[in-house]
């Protein structure tokens, strides 16, 4: 078998069998496949597609490139949550707790973010102390013993899809929605979950620019978990404006503990109890989802999710005081507020300029290694169909300079759109896909 003949096989359309699949995977891993035939496969993919075999077997072979965690021991059915990626996606933050607190064990790996989309670890960094790299025996003791654990995904999961996302950041392949689907769920896989919910993002502030092209994805994400025996549930959401008002870490972070409180802004909340209520039905905890989001509400005003929350940094090592004094977060050096030029209608807010602002401010990085300022970030006071008038804050920058505010006003600029009359009411949870 020669890496030629696959290449040629996929660049003329045809479906590669398992056993190609596999020789490229394993070919990759242990250096026999130069990086330059793995990308001109990867560009004939890109062009070519695959079928839904094809793209199970490539999960599959990924997903055994590595380790994968056994989580057989834990009681209860293990339910895992997956973000596409989005602007001042806060959710998972919110979600574990509330979960948890409802008696679904939460045994949670999660990733850095990187361009204009956010990262639960490095939001969680604001805690002094927090580890996050925990050895497999502990994350799973500390799920057994309170029901919650949010760690760093380990460098031994999938090896094979760090390599084949390396590639195909350089060679314009990322959009590829079989070698999205895959990577995606090789890793969900390699982390034990027995069912997985997964928020799809469509919009300006995504990977997937229309509903057209997530709907499409969330299909191949469900055929995957549901072909590797996990039940899978994919919900389709809006990110062409943020989540919530606040985009940066810190300031995230007060806004998630702000929602596990019963204060959070009604997107937020509404996409929660979204995810939420399949993460319950799927985890057997509830019958239909008046009971779920009875009990993920319940949760959240009983104080039993912020409990769950506080109780998982302390259990990590994190100095939890700032859960209950915001105050004690990194702030940043230098704020300034945006005010409009403009009154009527917000029409638009858009997400990805919004987070590319961010990003000059020190909120995010260009690479996985550039640094970013915990403190930074963007807090919007105006959201899509607000009224606004002349000299209205819209939003206040927070950054570590003089320069970045400049830069980050120059993006942030083109974020706001204006109209004379209020837009149409814009949907948050845009669909579901499943097997039944």
């Amino acid at each position: 078998m020669k890496m030629t003949q696959i290449i040629q096989k996929k660049r003329e359309g045809g479906a590669l069998s398992p056993e190609e699949i596999r020789f490229f995977v394993e070919g990759l891993q242990n250096g026999e496949t130069p990086d330059y035939q793995a990308a001109a496969l990867l560009m004939a993919i890109y062009f070519r597609g695959m079928n839904q075999a094809e793209t199970l077997e490539l999960t599959s072979a990924m997903l055994q490139s590595g380790d994968s965690i056994d989580l057989s021991d834990l009681s209860g059915v293990k339910v895992d949550k997956h973000s596409t990626g989005g602007v001042g996606d806060k959710t998972t933050l919110v979600l574990a707790p509330l979960v948890a607190a409802t008696g679904v064990p939460i045994a949670k790996m999660s990733g850095r973010g990187l361009g204009h989309t956010g990262g639960t670890i490095d939001k969680l960094e604001v805690f002094p102390g927090l580890t996050l790299e925990l050895p497999t025996s502990q994350f799973i003791q500390q799920v057994q013993d309170i029901g919650i654990a949010v760690v760093a995904q380990t460098q031994s999961l999938v090896p094979a899809d760090k390599q084949l996302y390396a590639l195909r950041d350089v060679t314009a392949t990322v959009g590829s929605i079989p070698l999205i689907a895959s990577s995606i769920m090789s890793k969900k896989l390699a982390s034990g979950c027995e069912a997985i919910v997964l928020d799809v993002k469509a919009g300006k502030g995504s990977f997937m620019p229309d509903e057209a092209s997530a709907f499409n994805l969330a299909n191949v994400l469900v055929e995957i978990g549901e072909g590797m025996g996990r039940r899978t549930v994919a919900v389709v959401t809006a990110m062409d404006e943020p989540l919530g008002h606040a985009v940066g870490n810190a300031i995230e972070v007060a806004e998630a503990i702000k929602t596990l409180k019963g204060e959070g802004p009604a997107d937020l909340v509404e996409l929660c109890l979204e995810l939420g209520t399949q993460m319950l039905l799927l985890g057997n905890r509830a019958n239909e989802e008046a009971e779920a989001k009875s009990l993920l509400m319940d949760a959240i005003h009983s104080g039993k999710a912020l409990a769950k929350f506080k109780e998982m940094i302390t259990r990590q090592g994190g100095d939890a005081s700032s859960v209950d004094d915001p105050s004690l977060f990194p702030t940043a050096k230098y704020t300034h507020h945006l005010k409009s030029h403009d009154e009527g209608y917000l029409s638009s807010l858009n997400a990805k300029a919004v987070g590319v602002a961010a990003m000059a401010l020190g909120a995010g990085r260009e690479t996985k290694g550039s640094p970013i300022d915990l403190a930074a970030g963007i807090y919007l006071y105006k959201k899509r169909g607000d009224k606004v008038a002349k000299g209205d804050v819209l939003a206040t920058l927070h950054a570590a300079s003089p320069q970045q505010i400049s830069e980050g006003i120059l993006q942030l600029a083109e974020a706001f759109a204006f109209s004379a009359q209020p837009p149409a009411p814009a949907k948050l949870i845009l669909g579901k896909k499943m097997i039944k």
